[in-house]
């Protein structure tokens, strides 16, 4: 029985992140840890390895969309998987602050071509109906990454960090480089269908997963309906020409003007101000303020990432089913209660319950944030609507490690920082909440809504 492409790409972009979570992204913390000994860097130099991640993802973010649309994922996803390998082997070789701030801007470079955007956009093409399904299984990706956190830390403890970032650097280049070849083209190009369906077969299966219908106006299953309403009205060719330039989606001039692109990125952002944070100083934080081994803690980040992979398995069931915007604004809840944990934790329980809360409200919502984009925009400019609300979103991810960073270097500790950081997820939570679906103004101008 022949296996549908787009599942093909799902497995391929799945192992991506395995390499890119399990190596860098949930390991930075036990760089932070170890550097921080071993060099005597502060807390603050350190996080700003992080920041110089999330910034190079805001400046490039809008170009590598560009570039996935213009050229397609492949070839970007190669040359982001040769700069990451060489970021790595270059991290195992740095004897300053500057030297690790190069290190760490290349890996990031790389990690951002072959990482989400890319990846996110080929899926995108391949699928529509089971769009969250399949981004979330992408997502399972990075929490197994973050089952290799220990093995790193391991590594660390027994070889040194030097070996550790080489030996990891090759690792990238002889697993990530065959993955690449793996995206390429589109269904149509392939001899294929979108989600594997033919189109008779699509239009008698159902479709659960966007918002009511008042607001459809992006994909095929949405357009239909309106489609059949604006047909209704007196200028039927009009409205047809109207609900044809909505199947085609949103431009990134027009998503830019909805109410929704900047909501989105607001609560994305949310999101990874936590996410930054836990991941750059959760290991410290359990090191330096509660006791713990850089080992111990790697086991509570590996219990976190457990959680997350059951979250993603979540997604994956509800992801299709429920109006996503709104899973999202519980998963922030998840992140601000796991937070406090964390923060206040007085024994391995709240440790624990951290782990768990905040891992599973990452991994359901994770694969989302570019699932509810597509839903909303459509594909016709998804990888710069993508790349651009990178720019919005980079904000959190810079703003978090430093904010904690910065705190705990005046503070001596990491509480003020992380409930900050806590009660901002809340505003994320209202952000996902007030986030309702555009109506493409193609009908909004030229015929009623869809009843």
């Amino acid at each position: 029985m022949k296996i549908f492409h787009g599942w093909r790409l799902v497995g391929a972009g799945a192992a991506l992140q395995v390499l890119q979570g399990g190596l860098m992204q949930q390991s930075f913390g036990a760089y932070v840890a170890v550097l921080s000994d071993e060099r005597d860097w502060s807390k603050t130099a350190l996080s700003g390895g992080a920041a110089m991640m999330s910034l190079e993802t805001a400046i490039i973010g809008p170009l590598v969309g560009w570039l996935v649309d213009r050229f397609g994922e492949s070839p970007v996803i190669r040359a982001g998987v040769l700069l990451f390998a060489l970021g790595l082997i270059a991290l195992g070789m740095v004897d300053s602050i500057i030297g690790f701030y190069a290190a760490i801007a290349l890996c990031s470079v790389g990690m951002t071509l072959c990482g989400y955007l890319a990846i996110n956009v080929a899926i995108i093409h391949w699928f529509e109906r089971y769009r969250a399904r399949a981004l979330s299984a992408v997502g399972l990706g990075v929490g197994f990454g973050g089952i290799l956190v220990p093995v790193v830390a391991a590594f660390m403890q027994a070889f040194g960090w030097r070996a550790t970032a080489i030996a990891s650097g090759c690792l990238v280049l002889l697993v990530g480089w065959p993955l690449g070849s793996v995206f390429r083209g589109r269904p149509q190009q392939a001899g294929e269908y979108v989600d594997g369906i033919a189109p008779n077969a699509a239009q008698a299966l159902p479709y659960a997963g966007s918002e009511p219908a008042a607001s459809r106006a992006v994909s095929g299953p949405q357009v239909a309906e309106a489609e059949r309403a604006l047909a209704r009205s007196p200028a039927d060719t009009l409205a047809l020409s109207a609900a044809d330039e909505a199947r085609r989606g949103f431009t990134l001039h027009e998503a830019m003007r909805t109410r929704a692109f900047w909501l989105l990125a607001l609560g994305h952002g949310a999101a990874l101000l936590v996410v930054g944070a836990v991941n750059v100083h959760a290991i410290t934080h359990m090191k330096e303020g509660l006791g713990y081994s850089v080992n111990a803690a790697s086991l509570i980040i590996m219990i976190m990432t457990l959680a997350q992979i059951g979250g993603v398995l979540l997604g994956i069931w509800i992801g299709d089913r429920f109006i996503k915007r709104r899973i999202a604004a519980l998963a922030m809840l998840g992140h601000f209660l796991g937070l406090l944990m964390l923060t206040y934790a007085s024994g391995t329980a709240m440790l624990v319950a951290f782990a768990v809360l905040h891992g599973a409200a990452w991994g359901v919502r994770g694969p989302f944030m570019q699932a509810i984009r597509a839903d909303y925009f459509g594909r016709r400019a998804i990888g710069t609507i993508l790349g651009m609300s990178s720019v919005v979103v980079a904000i959190g991810q810079v703003a978090g490690p430093l904010v904690a960073g910065v705190l705990a270097d005046l503070m001596g500790d990491y509480r003020l920082g992380f409930t900050v950081l806590a009660l901002v997820s809340l505003a994320g939570a209202w952000a996902f909440v007030a986030a309702v679906q555009p109506l493409h103004p193609a009908l909004d101008e030229r015929g009623p809504r869809a009843a």
